[in-house]
């Protein structure tokens, strides 16, 4: 049933009246789910683990949603930097446990349909997870900006955000990111840094 103008504009309220009120958290969800499970699916390369930590970025939103301005960037750069929280806190998580069986705990059992669904989101930005891999090596500041804003795809000022630091220093850690890059490159073979063009080009960085 379509909505009427005033309806529209109530969905498109920002976060912190979406965590008051069912529909506009569903109309938020549906928003901003693909530009999240791109996000993770950059970064893990199991589709269980994929919609696990999407659904743990949608329920962080319920406990920051305060914490959301819209003049310091997009609503899909504030969730980035929520992503970014909880796929650093999973990491953590795994690396802490020697059981690994569980990750599978209390998980919820997907559907065929759901996994395909992710499976193919995984295998299409299997190129943004490569890139990831070859910035292991690099400062987690100066990483965290080139991911956010090579992989990411994010503009300075929303990277900035993102990381709640300033956009001049986004800009200096990014330059100091391409700048060790591309020493390493010029030492190391072509195989050992794959997918290095999209470290360097990026539409509309300003």
């Amino acid at each position: 049933m379509p909505v009427d103008g005033a309806e529209a504009e109530r969905l498109r309220s920002g976060p912190s009246d979406a965590v008051h009120d069912p529909a506009l958290f569903e109309a938020f969800y549906r928003r901003h789910v693909d530009a999240v499970l791109r996000f993770v699916a950059r970064r893990v390369d199991d589709p269980h683990t994929a919609a696990d930590l999407t659904a743990e970025i949608f329920l962080a939103v319920l406990d920051s949603a305060h914490t959301y301005k819209p003049r310091l960037g997009s609503e899909t750069a504030w969730l980035y930097g929520i992503a970014r929280n909880v796929v650093s806190s999973e990491r953590r998580r795994v690396a802490r446990e020697a059981e690994r069986d569980r990750r599978f705990s209390g998980r919820r059992l997907l559907e065929a349909d759901d996994i395909a669904r992710i499976e193919d989101r995984l295998d299409a930005e299997s190129p943004g997870r490569r890139a990831l891999a070859a910035l292991e090596r690099l400062p987690e500041g100066e990483r965290a900006v080139l991911e956010l804003i090579v992989v990411d795809q994010l503009t300075i000022p929303e990277a900035a955000s993102a990381l709640g630091i300033r956009p001049v220093t986004a800009r200096v850690r990014l330059h100091r990111a391409r700048k060790a890059l591309r020493g390493e490159a010029g030492r190391r073979a072509v195989e050992t840094t794959p997918d290095t063009s999209l470290l360097y080009v990026r539409k509309g960085e300003a």
